[in-house]
């Protein structure tokens, strides 16, 4: 079993399935979910209200991942080109090197039960202290079946916030704060019923009323590591010229460490892998920017996600990222190509899942990197969106890549260009 499949790219979707399960990924129920109609109508009218139709986003599969020793494709649902190309190529890169090694933590959550104290401030956090271990009797009760399979509420603190914006009176704020180990689901629904179950018996230990009970998004419980480690002459054989561009990526690091605005088109680049993986998995990609983002500007400055330097004679890239991701729950289990693409992956849990992610995170970042301190973003980007531009000049499937050589030839990325080499192509087919 391997994920090394050469030239992946360019068989057709027929072959590129065929050639996945050769390899044993899948199963036979994954063509069947991603080849048919996937999403049905019907399916789609139960999950939200006033449906009117699916939309399609292309489903691909990135390969040559060697992630903790254990050969993995990953399904990625994004309909940017270079993406793909970038982490499957990158991953080829890093197996030879032994490969991601990873690291998650357990699934721990986070919700928060907030009160705005009309009496004293001071008193209400007295309350809540003192009834800390009867109130964590009562929310490890909640979730019975989650409490059987390892997980449940773990513990709870009391926080006290001051609202003190200038010009704007200050307020005190108490909050109960619980963590709950959701085990192998994203968790939202499990820390919102705990947190409105709790909110009575708050308000009758304080006397005070609560303001809100929910989830936060920030999971810096619930982290999730990769990190890589290659030689310096990682990219080729010109040993200087790739000792140069090893040291070129860390120094690309490090103006996205020391200036935001850098910082964040640098995580937008990280997030281009981790919300491809997640989309195709069925998990919430909007919870997965904001904690990311958030976490990225913990320190009070916000940074990059990742961190790469050049440490002897190897180059050293690590990222840090909150995942809460589920494998279980939500829209998962009745979704056929998120089941697909789960089957696809072999993931068994939560953290394997997030782990999982976290390397295909680090993997983009990588080939962005490269691409930015070699040829430049743009020149990499515009070859692999020659493909969508010969398609809107209406190249047949035959005809796209005919249209995409001349123009990378011609260094003329333009539906203008498309549209004339297509006239010629048919012009020499229509003659007899």
């Amino acid at each position: 079993m391997t994920s090394r499949i050469p030239g992946f790219y360019r068989l057709t979707p027929d072959e590129r399935l065929r050639a996945l399960s050769r390899e044993g990924f899948g199963s036979s129920v994954t063509e069947g979910a991603v080849r048919g109609d996937g999403l049905t109508l019907g399916v789609a009218n139960t999950m939200v209200e006033n449906v009117i139709g699916t939309f399609g986003l292309p489903n691909a599969v990135a390969v040559n991942f060697l992630i903790d020793g254990r050969e993995r494709v990953v399904p990625m649902v994004i309909e940017e080109p270079s993406v793909l190309a970038a982490v499957s190529h990158m991953a080829r890169v890093v197996r030879d090197a032994g490969g991601f090694v990873t690291e998650t933590d357990p699934s721990i959550m986070i919700g928060q039960i907030q009160l705005t104290p009309e009496g004293d401030h001071k008193s209400c956090i007295a309350k809540l202290e003192e009834h800390l271990d009867a109130l964590l009797a009562a929310a490890k009760d909640i979730h019975p079946r989650l409490r059987e399979r390892g997980g449940g509420v773990r513990s709870l603190e009391v926080r006290e916030l001051v609202y003190d914006e200038s010009g704007h009176p200050s307020e005190h704020m108490v909050v109960l704060q619980f963590y709950i180990d959701c085990v192998d689901a994203m968790g939202a629904n499990m820390v919102n019923t705990v947190a409105e179950r709790l909110s009575p018996m708050v308000e009758e230990l304080t006397g005070e009323r609560v303001r809100m009970a929910i989830l936060s998004n920030l999971a810096d419980r619930r982290l999730a590591r990769a990190k890589v480690s290659l030689p310096l002459s990682v990219w080729g054989k010109d040993v200087e010229e790739s000792q140069a561009t090893c040291i070129s990526i860390a120094a690309a690091w490090r103006f996205a460490w020391a200036d935001p605005y850098r910082a964040t088109t640098h995580n937008k680049g990280v997030m281009n892998g981790i919300d491809a993986v997640v989309l195709a998995t069925g998990n919430d990609w909007r919870a997965i920017e904001a904690g990311a983002h958030a976490f990225a500007a913990r320190a009070g400055t916000y940074r990059p996600l990742t961190r790469w330097e050049v440490i002897g004679d190897r180059l050293e890239g690590s990222i840090e990222i909150p995942l809460q991701l589920g494998t279980v729950g939500g829209t998962i289990p009745i979704h056929p190509t998120v089941r697909a693409n789960l089957d696809l992956m072999g993931v068994t849990s939560s953290r394997e899942l997030s782990a999982i992610t976290a390397a295909v995170g680090l993997a983009q970042n990588l080939g962005a990197l490269k691409a930015l301190v070699s040829e430049g973003i743009q020149a990499g980007h515009m070859r692999m969106h020659a493909r969508t531009v010969a398609a809107v000049a209406g190249a047949t499937e035959q005809e796209i890549p005919l249209v995409m050589a001349d123009m990378v030839a011609e260094q003329d990325i333009s539906a203008h260009r498309a549209e004339m080499v297509l006239r010629r192509l048919r012009a020499v087919q229509e003659r007899p």
